[in-house]
């Protein structure tokens, strides 16, 4: 008891003190998960808005296909990307595996069907409320999918603070396409998970009550929002 009481008090030392290894592997993730809910939001807010605005061949096995990939195991995700970058795959080339830039793609591939699913669903209830009134104005592909982005943005925006949240606690996907390299791709999930398995829980825990305040932090930001949505 007396040990792990010590490792608190010196996991908060490590944060008031703002530790180097400590803020360098806080900085990397949120980086890496910025970048990825950026890419996530840029590629699957208007493809959800899109298969719900419009009627095309194979909209519900597009539909379908979204809902399946939300529960994406991320060590699935994680493999595929591997392979994908991997020297024999296809994108070997750009030598891009273990790399933080691996991570951020890795993180991008679990993210889009969630942002564009949940998209889908809201734009899809909006429609319902103004279809008529957009068929009535003429609107056109663009201005109809600017339209209901704009006008569904508070709901929206919840959905992108939600990918956040999970991009940033992800751990399968990142271990297997990073490496978990030292100051190279170690971010604050892996970095947890290695530092227990050495018995380092100082650092372990200053990491883990960053991570807890990260995610109150974002569940916070979207209750906050849902209430100016309200008001």
């Amino acid at each position: 008891m007396h040990e792990f009481g010590l490792a608190f008090v010196t996991a908060f030392h490590l944060i008031a003190d703002f530790d180097p290894g400590l803020v360098g592997i806080v900085g990397l993730s949120l980086r890496v998960s910025l970048t990825a809910v950026l890419l996530s939001a840029l590629i699957g807010l208007p493809l959800g808005a899109a298969v719900a605005a419009f009627r095309f061949p194979g909209r519900r096995a597009v539909t379908l296909f979204l809902n399946t990939a939300m529960g994406l195991p991320p060590v699935v995700v994680g493999l595929i990307v591997y392979l994908i970058l991997s020297r024999s795959g296809p994108l070997g080339v750009l030598g891009l595996l273990f790399t933080p830039t691996a991570m951020i793609v890795a993180q991008t591939v679990l993210i889009v069907p969630i942002v564009a699913a949940l998209t889908r669903q809201i734009v899809e209830d909006l429609l319902m409320e103004y279809g008529d009134l957009l068929r009535v104005m003429g609107t056109g592909p663009l201005t109809t999918l600017f339209t209901l982005l704009s006008e569904a943005r508070w709901s929206l925006l919840t959905i992108v603070l939600a990918g956040f949240g999970r991009a940033s606690a992800e751990v399968g996907a990142v271990m297997i396409v990073g490496g978990n390299i030292d100051r190279v791709t170690r971010v604050m999930t892996t970095s947890i998970a290695l530092e227990t398995s050495k018995g380092d829980l100082p650092l372990a825990l200053g990491l883990g009550v960053i991570l807890m305040t990260l995610s109150l932090s974002v569940n916070l930001a979207a209750a906050m929002v849902r209430e100016t949505r309200r008001a």
